[in-house]
């Protein structure tokens, strides 16, 4: 069957030339589309925009989710939500535009700032893992909830990033990127237009 169809062809070249030509608009038009559509998710992630009562709504894997969309708005195009069991202490990562190995943790509380508040034994595992296993160089942990007072020291001391039910509500509503957001960061690892 497939030597009459080949001999047909081959009668006709015509055929040959217009299936060519077929595949040719076919092919460009994929690429146009596929070009649009890429044009059109980079659109929306610059714009989006999440009110606090919307991340309290979320379940703790969307919420996960969420931060990684916003690391991704703002500029991180590798940003990857590796949350889940086994993840180490990191739920998202992310690479900025300045070379920084960013690994942050989410605390997702449903009751927001009436929910158990973020204490020091959860940053403890993410100071044991945010560095030595994932290679972080921005270390973040992230809660629509509140922070404990011990928590805050102990962050300080090792000089982990927090992001309260507050902070988080400023990120989220605004485009203001997180590292614009954050004290003390480590000097970028590439160059910036400004150096």
């Amino acid at each position: 069957m497939l030597v009459a169809v080949a001999r047909w062809l081959a009668d006709r070249p015509v055929v040959i030339a217009v299936l060519l030509a077929a595949a040719v608009v076919a092919g460009v038009v994929w690429v146009r589309r596929r070009r649009e559509n890429e044009r059109w998710e980079r659109v929306r992630q610059l714009g989006l925009r999440y009110a606090l009562p919307q991340i309290d709504a979320l379940h703790h894997s969307q919420f996960e989710d969420a931060v990684r969309d916003l690391m991704r708005r703002d500029g991180c195009a590798d940003a990857i939500r590796v949350g889940g069991a086994g993840d180490n202490g990191a739920d998202v990562k992310a690479t900025d535009p300045f070379g920084r190995l960013w690994v942050l943790q989410c605390k997702h509380r449903r009751a927001g700032l009436k929910g158990s508040a973020v204490g020091t034994p959860d940053l403890h595992v993410l100071n044991g893992t945010g560095r030595p296993v994932h290679q972080g160089d921005v270390v973040v942990m992230v809660t629509n909830g509140r922070i404990t007072a011990k928590a805050v020291e102990f962050a300080r001391s090792q000089r982990l990033h927090l992001v309260d039910r507050h902070l988080l509500g400023e990120w989220a509503a605004g485009s203001t990127p997180l590292w614009e957001l954050l004290r003390s960061l480590p000097p970028p690892r590439r160059p910036t237009p400004l150096s």
